[in-house]
């Protein structure tokens, strides 16, 4: 089910090509690009739990990484400037561009990419894609142009994974709250709490970026970061959190609203592994108790899409799985009490203290007393949940937004945090990164992704709008929301 934006909005963007173009007539290279947003990183190391703040900013802009995954969805070279696999698909040879230097000056090797994959994969690495280089078994540096990746078994995926690994200088120490990537951009600087600034980086192997500087100013809430924007203290608003904004935006030639695909899920996550969230019947029953359409429109009215599993449209094995456990009282008090809590139950909803879980969060709770359930919400802060939820998995529920882009394979890892475990998943999950073709990895993921449907595994909420206002002046910003990047070198400022 998809909701379609106002005609208004819809009149206002088919006009931002024309829009575009006038401005880009007149340009200001020497610009600085004001960017507004929500997400702060914790710290600047995508592999110390850093949030999805460090994405917006460093991915492609500061850090590079082998391949880049596109605004588009493609997965396209970056680093690496020809690759080959061996015929059983288990040797990787990549030959790495030539010229490419770090911020340091020092040049790019080989060296510096077993290094960086090494960090990713390490017994206290945090990032949330290191299951999914689990198959490498060996990283090769022959000579300063060339690794060599063998694996355990076929890995189709292997190019896309890779385009989460940014390449550090092996030199580099402590890179929490410094850098040292190969991107078109440095830290200038980083005031924790206020802002985050990057300059263009004149040694920059590839081609320059459009403007000099960008600087990301960090808001607590959306009203003030929507009145930055109309203050005109920033330039853009890399995704708007509340529809209610808009028209201020919308009626306002200033401005220019665009809304593109996205990939971030509101999800409740059940923990799987304890009571009485290891029967599908109570995370079915509470599915069958949730009215979807209703809670999208009140948080996002026209806006959002209704998408019935983890899987976005955007991602080639997507099915339209919305009539699975679609909204049923009656269903969902008969499949509690077959479960045995004809009486209900009750358990305590750990929720992120921003827009908009609290307000989900109630929701819930107001529709499941309905079934008779009764939630206890206890609001906690973004780091509390990483540590209580992520790390510690010490939770019976929770809310989160999931942002990236085909993550159905965190379903076939049981040791993630809603501790989700059916052998049948996990095989079909294998089977598909083990496949000789695209083909088959669509299919082996499409019936994966249907089984994780039927088991209710979590309960998806609804897929975000991906909706970016600027000041008309500005153009060249991405406009969907793969994985939070923002890539910033092709955006233009006129005078």
């Amino acid at each position: 089910m998809h909701f379609k934006r106002p005609l208004l909005v819809a009149a206002l963007l088919a006009s931002v090509s024309l829009s575009a173009s006038a401005w880009a007539q007149d340009y200001d290279p020497d610009a600085s690009i004001r960017i507004g947003s929500l997400y702060e990183p914790q710290n600047l190391d995508n592999t110390a739990g850093a949030g999805q703040g460090i994405n917006e900013a460093f991915n492609g802009n500061v850090y590079e990484a082998l391949f880049q995954l596109a605004d588009s969805g493609e997965v396209e070279p970056k680093l690496v400037e020809s690759y080959e696999a061996s015929e059983d698909g288990l040797t990787y040879t990549f030959t790495l561009r030539e010229g490419v230097s770090f911020h340091s000056g020092d040049p790019l090797t080989a060296a510096d990419v077993k290094h960086s994959i090494e960090r990713v994969t390490a017994e206290t690495s945090k990032s949330s894609r290191k299951n999914s280089l689990a198959t490498i078994t060996g990283i090769e540096a022959p000579d300063d142009r060339t690794v060599v990746i063998t694996l355990s078994r076929r890995s189709i995926s292997l190019p896309y994974n890779l385009s989460y690994v940014w390449i550090v200088n092996d030199a580099a120490e402590d890179i929490t709250a410094a850098e040292d990537g190969t991107g078109p951009y440095t830290l200038e600087e980083w005031r924790r709490g206020s802002a985050l600034a990057l300059s263009r980086f004149d040694g920059y192997w590839g081609e320059a970026p459009a403007n000099r500087e960008v600087v990301y100013t960090y808001f607590t809430d959306a009203t003030a970061l929507n009145n930055a924007l109309l203050t005109n203290a920033i330039d853009i608003i890399t995704s708007v959190q509340s529809p209610d904004s808009l028209a201020q935006f919308a009626d306002n030639p200033a401005f220019t609203v665009t809304e593109g695909a996205s990939t971030t899920k509101e999800l409740l996550a059940y923990n799987d592994r304890v009571a009485p969230f290891d029967d599908a019947r109570v995370r079915k029953a509470l599915a069958r108790a949730t009215d979807k359409a209703r809670l999208l429109n009140s948080i996002w009215g026209d806006y959002g899409t209704l998408i019935g599993s983890f899987v976005p449209p955007t991602d080639p094995w997507y099915v339209d799985l919305t009539g699975v456990d679609a909204y049923d009282l009656e269903g969902a008090r008969a499949l509690l009490a077959e479960a045995g809590y004809a009486d209900g139950f009750e358990f305590t909803l750990d929720t992120p203290d921003y827009d908009p879980h609290p307000i989900v969060a109630q929701f819930l709770q107001s529709e499941y007393a309905k079934i008779g359930v009764t939630v206890n919400i206890n609001i906690i802060t973004a780091n509390e949940w990483y540590t209580k939820i992520y790390q510690e998995r010490n939770f019976e529920a929770t809310l989160q937004e999931h942002v990236n882009h085909r993550d159905i394979v965190f379903y076939g890892n049981p040791d993630f945090y809603w501790g989700y475990d059916n052998p049948e998943v996990v095989q079909l999950i294998a089977d598909a990164e083990a496949a000789a073709s695209e083909a088959e990895q669509v299919e082996k993921l499409t019936e994966a992704n249907r089984i994780i449907a039927e088991d209710a595994a979590s309960n998806w909420l609804y897929l975000y709008p991906q909706i970016v206002v600027s000041a008309a002046n500005v153009t060249g910003y991405p406009v969907n929301g793969l994985n939070s990047q923002f890539f910033a070198y092709d955006i233009q400022k006129s005078n």
